[in-house]
């Protein structure tokens, strides 16, 4: 597989130094990718970064993951408005070792192949720098001008807001140069590769490489991925789009995919997933023919789920997933974990009941009457049984008698009451 092809039918390319192509096609090459270490898992805007690593080492070269605790000292100014909060060193250990056991479903790190991957620790180096020797060794090679004509720099120093921008972020490109010219010299690393955003940081790092050993380096970036209609890619409105299952429950993560547009679909399979160019061709022709059918959406929800989590987790999340549209049973639901359970019926009305009173049990009429107002009144509620319309965790309930006891709880703690097609409520016991 040819790497820059490889990247760039999949939209995956925004700048290439000149020569790039050249020394992939010459040797065995290491390329690096910065990864921010302020939270202790990915997110989704991170798997742009991931992929390219990934295509990297499927084409036979080696890929280095640096996590960034020292720049996460400092802060990047790139594409930000404001200077973001630094973090201290046994945060930032923990920290990378979670990210580093996420990015193992990716890259192999573990085999004896001459391109299994790496993961380092800028902080491991920087942290021995004086700042005298910083000026010395890397502050004389690069000019001010220089350094000022950066798009990142430029932009803060021009904006309305006066914030302007502190010395420490100021030298965020020199830092990061470093991170460059570090690996080059002690992995033979000849390539960093990034968002669009970091171009200027990027070609930094070349040019410092350049002046202070006279060698080549060479840089590579990814568009920044964006909706269709311009919104950010992986914020909604609960936040960033985790790869860790506690921070978003594997259903929830299906769910974000499943429901993109055609447009980001076609956009993001070719980004997110491994799929061939004549798979990504068969699906987008088989799509444009019953685009009702999602079909798209739904290979793309599929393939990333199961890459991120596992076979399991995917089936659940399309199990789960049509538990809303009447298709589920009361074994579904018991084999639900407590989070994608919640993640389900988020926001449907919920009701708190006494887990003692249930010890004796409670005739269905009054649970959903008197102690949780599902209904009005009794004779709505006999009259909804006799219609055949409500159902206790997915069983049909035909006897307006019926005892709820603790064995209806689901995970020891929930109840869910169906009344009609769609109008679900959750019955907490406490």
């Amino acid at each position: 597989m040819n790497f820059v092809d490889e990247l760039e039918w999949r939209g995956m390319i925004h700048d290439i130094m000149p020569g790039t192509r050249e020394q992939l096609d010459k040797e065995l090459t290491s390329a690096y990718v910065g990864i921010d270490p302020t939270a202790d898992s990915l997110h989704i805007g991170h798997l742009v970064s991931v992929m390219m690593l990934k295509h990297f080492q499927i084409s036979g070269h080696k890929p280095i993951a640096l996590v960034g605790g020292a720049t996460g000292m400092i802060g990047d100014p790139s594409g930000k408005s404001q200077e973001r909060n630094l973090l201290d060193e046994p945060t930032l250990r923990h920290n990378q070792e979670c990210i580093k056991t996420q990015l193992s479903r990716f890259l192999d790190f573990e085999s004896d192949a001459p391109n299994a991957a790496e993961m380092v620790n800028n902080y491991d180096w920087m942290k021995e720098f004086s700042f005298l020797n910083f000026i010395r060794d890397i502050g004389k090679h690069i000019t001010i001008n220089y350094m000022m004509s950066k798009d990142s720099v430029k932009k803060r120093l021009d904006s309305d807001s006066g914030a302007g921008m502190s010395f420490t972020e100021f030298t965020y490109q020199l830092v990061q140069g470093t991170d460059f010219l570090h690996l080059y010299q002690t992995k033979n690393t000849k390539l960093q590769m990034g968002g669009s955003d970091q171009w200027g940081n990027i070609t930094t790092g070349t040019e410092l490489i350049r002046r202070k050993t006279g060698g080549e380096a060479f840089a590579l970036t990814c568009p920044l991925i964006k909706k269709a209609d311009g919104t950010k890619f992986g914020k909604t409105e609960s936040g960033n789009v985790w790869l860790d299952p506690k921070l978003t429950s594997p259903y929830k993560f299906y769910q974000f995919w499943l429901n993109t547009s055609d447009e980001d679909a076609l956009k993001y399979i070719k980004i997110f997933t491994l799929l061939s160019k004549k798979e990504v061709a068969d699906l987008t022709d088989q799509h444009a023919e019953a685009p009702h059918l999602r079909l798209m959406q739904k290979r793309l929800a599929e393939e990333v789920t199961v890459m991120v989590h596992s076979r399991n987790d995917y089936e659940l999340a399309v199990e789960a997933s049509q538990i809303l549209f009447g298709q589920g049973t009361a074994e579904l639901l018991n084999k639900l974990d407590e989070a994608t359970f919640l993640s389900v019926f988020e926001g449907v009305p919920q009701f708190k009941i006494s887990a003692k009173e249930l010890e004796t049990g409670i005739k269905v009429v009054d649970l959903l009457t008197e102690k949780a107002m599902v209904f009005p009144s009794k004779g709505d509620l006999r009259r909804t049984i006799q219609g055949n319309g409500l159902s206790i965790n997915k069983d049909k309930v035909s006897d307006a008698e019926l005892i709820i006891n603790l064995t209806f709880l689901i995970g020891g703690k929930y109840i869910l009451v169906q009344k009609g097609k769609k109008n679900y409520f959750m019955l907490i016991a406490g």
